[in-house]
């Protein structure tokens, strides 16, 4: 797959992301917490006597939907005529970036449910690159924190707790310098082969497209159990919606 149009397209001749994707896919998993808030905000006033439990099942029952609506409709180009294949290359990379963007949102919504405040952009970035990990990002936090003392290789019940103690933002700079190269490839890759789905053309990329957006979705969500296992949600007044950095953002909810 080395040379074919989407491998060419992120990565280049020496074998590395190219530079604007991998800016792109940073910025994507960077989501501000004034957002991430505004979001959270618009859900307590649609569910007004939810706890924050139940919100947070929300939030998973939205970005599943987001992520499999998107995977869907960009797969569909292929079945139409007047869209090449670079036309639809161009729209499947932008659906990963996408992706990308809902899964940040959806794991720093958890993160402030669980009453983890990260305002730090390193720090959110870190959190979300360990979510989507897996078991490698997880064992990488806790190695980098301390919170195993290098001790198993498996994944880290309630790593997340420890985005919400006090720490140097200079120690998740470093964090995610350490973890980028690694997230970056492995994103690329499976995004790669995603893509490669969504182009299949006569309606097929369209059923690969959703169902290969819900897998990935759905492993991030596993990821996300075991990242916040065992941390209580914080009692929905006090959740910090009234901080007037919260902006007034049209949030699509189904």
């Amino acid at each position: 797959m080395k040379n074919d149009p989407i491998s060419m397209t992120l990565i280049g001749k020496d074998g590395k992301p190219r530079s604007g994707v991998q800016d792109a896919i940073m910025k994507g998993i960077g989501v501000q917490r004034p957002l991430v808030l505004a979001y959270i905000k618009r859900l307590r006033k649609k569910h007004p006597d939810a706890t924050t439990a139940q919100l947070a099942a929300i939030v998973e029952r939205d970005y599943l939907r987001v992520v499999t609506g998107s995977g869907a409709a960009v797969g569909g180009t292929a079945a139409v005529p007047a869209v090449g294949t670079g036309i639809a290359l161009g729209l499947s990379i932008a659906a990963t970036l996408g992706f990308l963007e809902a899964s940040a949102l959806y794991a720093q919504s958890l993160a402030e449910l669980h009453g983890i405040a990260i305002d730090d952009p390193d720090r959110s970035r870190v959190l979300v690159m360990g979510i989507m990990m897996g078991d490698e990002g997880s064992s990488m936090i806790a190695g980098l924190t301390s919170q195993a003392a290098g001790r198993g290789g498996g994944p880290i019940q309630g790593w997340a707790k420890s985005f919400g103690a006090s720490r140097s933002t200079s120690i998740y700079s470093a964090m995610q310098r350490t973890m980028q190269k690694k997230f970056l490839r492995k994103i690329i890759g499976t995004q790669a082969a995603s893509t490669i789905g969504r182009l299949v053309p006569f309606g097929v990329g369209a059923a690969i497209g959703g169902v290969g957006n819900r897998y990935m979705a759905k492993r991030v969500i596993e990821n996300a159990a075991v990242a916040f296992a065992g941390i209580p949600t914080v009692a929905p007044s006090s959740l910090p919606l009234d901080d007037p950095r919260v902006i007034d953002a049209e949030i699509v909810e189904d």
